[in-house]
């Protein structure tokens, strides 16, 4: 696991399982770098209980419920594509809390209006959704790291 990330994911693991709560992602610019991260602490498959690599658009429709007309309307980073990604993922794997992110890791694919860097993260309870945009700096690995632990350390916010 990343130095820089497994204090928190012993934190989330901590407060998950003092709850009796469980965890799941919905993973886009990350490829499964969340789950990776949570997954590297052993007796993790207490409280995550997956995630759903949604790359492409039709996966985050099909799988996650995130409307066409949204994708269509926002696109794949918004603000509204991500929320729609933490509440599908949360109730496709039937969790108490999720995590979902979107964005453009680069090199390519980036806009004047969505540059390389920007990055959407949305996390879901039963009871609110709440979601953030970064604006990310770095090589695609360096912003797919730090979009990891801006997710984590979103978790452990929202459980705090």
């Amino acid at each position: 696991m990343h130095s820089a990330t497994s204090p928190i994911v012993y934190e989330i693991a901590e407060l998950l399982m003092s709850r009796e709560w469980t965890l799941s992602t919905a993973e886009s610019c990350t490829g499964g770098g969340i789950g990776h991260a949570l997954t590297a602490m052993p007796g993790s498959s207490n409280w995550f209980e997956g995630g759903v690599i949604c790359y492409a658009n039709g996966v985050k429709s099909r799988l996650l419920d995130v409307p066409e007309v949204i994708l269509n309307k926002y696109g794949a980073v918004s603000e509204q594509v991500a929320v729609n990604m933490a509440q599908g993922v949360r109730k496709l794997l039937r969790t108490d809390i999720s995590v979902a992110v979107t964005g453009v890791a680069g090199p390519d694919g980036g806009t004047p209006e969505k540059p390389v860097g920007t990055v959407w993260i949305a996390w879901s309870t039963g009871q609110e959704t709440a979601a953030r945009q970064f604006h990310l700096e770095g090589d695609r690995d360096q912003i797919r790291e730090q979009t990891v632990f801006q997710a984590l350390q979103g978790i452990l916010t929202l459980l705090t």
